[in-house]
């Protein structure tokens, strides 16, 4: 199928949804609590027997209850979508659709929290823009995007074999516990030959192979649950492509900016300068006083001249980030701000000249915010460089609330998406905010730049 418009990235999934029902809730909880649990699976060796294996196992096991348990409401749901299509000509299945497709795209996202958690990694999810669409116009959009298919497909995975998957392991340490339990209250012998004949071999069964079938399920659920490479290129040919247009309006509108300020600063102080100087050159022998007055205000348009060419290439490339690196300048940028802004760098190195550009924009824009928005009583600047990435975090302890749709913010997106840089904004109300920029790039000739402090 084709994709359609641009997908939209999910964030990190919520473990609470209004459209989740009481089955779905119990299970939520339980997963909830596996956050903390040791459910990473390094290795399926059997060895060592000891009591963090057992422990791991027995996390594992509640694990795969909970996959199981949620394999319920994946049944239900699944279900209610194939009625959804055949009835949709009605206009019953519309309707159905949308109470069906966002529980299901709920459920998918626990699940690729969970399957996270056994991985250790970050599992995206990706659905098309359904913005501006009505309640018969979302199903239309979703009935066209590869991302609401393979949650149907993963529902029907994890009814079936992801459901088996599951059952398995806890039926391997339930049974024997039931027959333990027959053995000591019912008169049957057959307990006893279940209990302490089969039981051993299900519990080693159990051992050997819960480890297996959990990361077996967790990877299974990573291939339906992904993007193919197709569609991640796809995604990325778009996002480059939006980066492109955004980027070159950017700098049109920076160019014309430019335009407009040299027109109306220096390029009028210029002319101002030249009549006057021509006026004084004319007066230099009948009237030496105003000649004299004359020229003296050609000088102080010139030094004013001067003045507001030096302002617009510090907003073009301030000279501050050219002799000190970027931290040096957020430095100069901490001290100018109102509110006190302690800065920390771990940089060795300075980043491509345009990408340093950007990120001290994007800075000066962060610390502007905090500056006229938060009422905050301290900031803080922090930047370091790891795996290839720039990696830059502003926060204040203001009262939070900051909007990252808005102009500001907005802005700042644009131009680290240029660079393929991220801006992810957490302000709750109340407060703290903390905006973290991500840029790839890689540093150049090693610079030690102290960590320091500005109050």
């Amino acid at each position: 199928m084709p994709a359609t418009s641009r997908q939209q990235p999910t964030t990190a999934p919520q473990w609470s949804s209004p459209s989740a029902n009481g089955g779905m809730m119990g299970g939520v909880e339980a997963a909830r609590m596996l956050e903390s649990w040791d459910v990473a699976v390094e290795s399926v060796d059997l060895r060592p027997v000891d009591w963090p294996g057992l422990r791991q196992r027995l996390h594992l096991t509640a694990f795969a209850l909970v996959n199981a348990a949620l394999g319920i409401p994946a049944l239900l749901l699944l279900i209610l979508t194939l009625l959804s299509i055949p009835l949709a000509p009605l206009g019953l299945g519309l309707l159905l659709a949308n109470l069906v497709v966002p529980a299901t795209g709920w459920l998918t996202s626990v699940h690729r929290r969970l399957t996270g958690l056994v991985l250790r990694d970050d599992l995206s999810a990706a659905y098309a823009d359904t913005s501006g669409r009505g309640l018969f116009g979302r199903p239309l959009v979703w009935f066209r995007d590869p991302g609401r298919w393979r949650d149907i497909a993963f529902l029907a995975f994890s009814a079936t074999g992801g459901f088996v998957m599951s059952a398995v392991v806890v039926g391997l340490i339930v049974n024997p516990l039931v027959n333990v339990l027959g053995a000591l209250f019912s008169p049957e012998r057959v307990w006893y030959v279940l209990a302490f004949v089969l039981g051993p071999l299900l519990l080693t069964a159990w051992w050997a192979a819960t480890p297996g079938l959990v990361i077996a399920r967790a990877f299974a659920e990573r291939g339906i649950l992904n993007r193919s490479r197709e569609e991640e290129l796809e995604r990325r040919v778009e996002e480059v492509t939006a980066s492109r247009s955004e980027s070159l309006d950017h700098s049109a509108a920076e160019l014309r900016r430019i335009e407009r300020d040299l027109h109306d600063g220096p390029q009028a102080r210029i002319v101002s300068l030249g009549m006057n100087l021509g006026l004084a050159e004319r007066l230099l022998v009948e009237d030496p006083v105003a000649a004299e007055s004359l020229l003296r205000e050609a000088r102080h348009s010139a030094v004013n001249a001067l003045e507001e060419l030096r302002a617009l290439v510090r907003g073009i490339h301030p000279p501050v980030l050219a002799e000190r690196g970027l931290a040096g300048a957020v430095q100069a940028l901490a001290v100018a701000v109102g509110t006190p802004t302690v800065v920390t760098s771990s940089l060795d190195g300075r980043p491509p000249a345009p990408v340093e550009t950007a990120a001290y924009f994007a800075i000066a824009e962060c610390l502007a915010n905090t500056t006229k928005h938060s009422g905050a009583h301290r900031g803080w600047v922090s930047l370091d460089h790891a795996a290839g990435v720039l990696r830059v975090v502003v926060g204040d302890d203001g009262r939070g609330g900051a909007d990252p749709n808005g102009s500001g913010l907005s802005g700042v997106r644009r131009r680290l998406a240029a660079f393929d840089g991220v801006m992810v904004v957490q302000s709750p109300t109340g407060g703290p905010t903390i905006v973290t920029l991500e840029v790839p790039c890689e540093l150049s000739s090693p610079r030690t730049t102290p960590s320091s402090g500005t109050d």
